[in-house]
């Protein structure tokens, strides 16, 4: 049986695996969207996440489509009760985030102007009276850390939203967030949503400050990019051509080195003697570090899903998990040693 994860010190308990929804209305019709939240569900799943954003960089998406389809899937289905629904607010809407850039109409940020605007907007398209957990996406250093907080502040007390959460902070800014919370008593952050795999730079970017951040102040971690575009799949070898797929092209300047096609062949390895997947070794490395609780992953199918939680099955024993630790490990400073 599956065991659920408190969320940080919120009272929100997070099946292991969230299920990234970006893809919806993007590389996923909304049938297949239906089909895959379907098996999510039936699977024990309770943890959707998504943005309004989503997926505005798309020809003809305007953003909060990806919502839509959550929205009308809840409301088919009846279910909102077992879910715990995040999204996500900051990134400007419109297709090509430029709906109204630079003028009085310009829909994005982190003021209280658009903040209770956009709240408003996505429980609509979500078709929910409240929210579970409304994250800010990244920061906006043009409203002062205070205004974003008192703004998502009345949201919690007004009802709209239940837990607030960050994306994309660095660990100094997490911490004037949650110093500015306990001076001037309002919300605090329950959770954040960082890059975090095992490729290189980014196990280090985490790992480096953020981490400890999150341990020592209970704040839950809910990374995006688990298997670092794909990479961790497998699907990528070194030397070889670059498959079909929407990121190849991406994934090829950001995050193919040698040290990273070393992790790839080492999960590999560990997969083979477990009878278990690349990308479920790497999933289940992550679901065993300190603060982790729950890696959100997307699907483009239902085939695709079920692979992934085929992570839950799987326990790897120490001597996996160092070898992993090992190959992907970075280099530390002085300040990296501190206990």
């Amino acid at each position: 049986m599956t065991t659920y994860r408190k969320l940080g010190r919120s009272g929100l308990h997070l099946f292991p695996l969230g299920l990234g929804t970006m893809q919806f209305g993007w590389s996923a019709d909304e049938q297949t969207a239906f089909e895959i939240m379907d098996a999510y569900h039936a699977a024990g799943g309770n943890f959707l996440d998504t943005a309004d954003v989503y997926s505005a960089w798309a020809k003809g998406n305007p953003g909060g489509v990806s919502e839509e389809i959550i929205g009308r899937w809840v409301k088919a289905r009846g279910n909102r009760n077992d879910l715990v629904i995040a999204t996500k607010v900051r990134g400007a809407m419109g297709e090509g985030f430029s709906q109204g850039r630079g003028t009085v109409h310009q829909r994005e940020g982190l003021s209280r102007r658009w903040i209770l605007k956009a709240c408003e907007d996505s429980l609509k398209r979500l078709q929910v009276d409240h929210i579970d957990l409304y994250q800010v996406h990244w920061i906006d250093n043009q409203t002062p850390i205070e205004e974003t907080l008192s703004a998502l502040t009345d949201l919690v007390r007004r009802g709209y939203v239940r837990y607030l959460g960050c994306s994309n902070y660095s660990a100094w800014r997490l911490m004037e967030a949650l110093w500015t919370s306990d001076r001037k008593n309002l919300e605090s952050f329950v959770s954040i949503q960082p890059e975090y795999s095992l490729l290189s730079p980014t196990r280090a970017n985490f790992e480096r400050e953020l981490q400890k951040v999150c341990v020592a102040y209970g704040v839950g971690v809910v990374p995006w990019s688990p298997l670092g575009g794909g990479v961790l799949t497998g699907k990528y070898k070194r030397g070889a051509a670059l498959p079909e797929s929407v990121r190849a092209d991406e994934n090829a300047r950001r995050r193919f080195s040698d040290k990273n096609f070393d992790v790839v062949e080492v999960l590999q390895a560990v997969a083979d003697t477990n009878n278990a997947k690349p990308a479920q070794v790497a999933l289940a490395w992550l679901l065993a570090q300190p603060g982790m609780t729950a890696p959100i992953v997307g699907a483009n199918s239902v085939t695709q899903l079920q692979e992934l939680l085929g992570t839950l099955e799987l326990q790897l024993d120490q001597d996996d998990l160092d070898k992993i630790s090992q190959v992907s490990d970075w280099e530390r400073a002085r300040t990296d040693l501190e206990n």
